[in-house]
């Protein structure tokens, strides 16, 4: 995994953030990895809580939030990522005029979380099987946001399952939204913005909502982790 974070262009993704709100990282996970974390999802002793979307209108499927103490790998990947994005998300307020800024360290970010009384994990694994999907929301669990977030893909397009793309909108003032969808594959992850992002206008910055999605899983089982870096209340 830290040869994984090694080979990050991490310049590109930057330039690729603020062109669209979401870089691909490339493969941060090994297969066997992905199995492993994935197979988890089982184990309800490793979780604080799990979360049946239909059931509160978020579309269909399920996800479970884990328990502190994370997952070896998953606190790693927390805490090697965010000094990386922190700059991006200190450079991102200043554009939009946010006072907010974010320490240089995920250790120093959580305390300030749980000082608020966000202290409830909120790193995730999802599950969905045919005809599930996810609609389009934004991942805000308290006053504390850290405006960036990370997807890693747990599961083989086409050979465990077909469709569930990962979907991100983006909405302009007074414009119609635009929508990407972002390939992945085994593995690989993708950083994209929370809530908003700022945009270069040709009266300067603005900002910009921004909400993410999965499409129709139309075949097969697939099993996402989510890496939120901000906890809940």
């Amino acid at each position: 995994m830290h040869q994984a974070m090694q080979g990050i262009d991490w310049a590109a993704a930057e330039a690729a953030l603020d062109a669209a709100g979401v870089a691909r990282l490339g493969p941060l996970l090994a297969p066997e990895e992905c199995r492993a974390l994935a197979a988890l999802y089982e184990d309800g002793g490793r979780f604080r809580s799990r979360v049946v979307m239909a059931r509160h209108g978020y579309g269909r499927g399920e996800y479970q939030y884990f328990a502190y103490p994370l997952p070896e790998r998953v606190q790693a990947l927390r805490e090697a990522l965010y000094p990386r994005l922190a700059p991006v998300a200190n450079r991102w307020n200043e554009r939009m005029g946010l006072p907010v800024r974010y320490p240089a360290t995920h250790a120093e970010f959580l305390a300030r979380c749980h000082a608020a009384g966000q202290a409830r994990p909120t790193p995730l694994l999802l599950r969905y099987g045919p005809e599930d999907y996810n609609c389009l929301h934004q991942d805000l669990y308290g006053e504390h946001v850290f405006p960036l977030q990370v997807v890693v893909l747990l599961s083989a397009p086409g050979e465990d399952f077909t469709g569930g793309e990962f979907v991100l909108t983006e909405q302009r003032p007074r414009m119609q939204s635009r929508a990407e969808v972002v390939p992945l594959a085994l593995g690989e992850a993708a950083v994209f913005a929370v809530a908003q992002r700022p945009m270069r206008g040709t009266r300067g910055d603005y900002r910009v909502a921004m909400r993410h999605g999965v499409s129709r899983i139309r075949s097969g089982t697939r099993h996402t982790l989510g890496i939120i870096f901000h906890d809940a209340q």
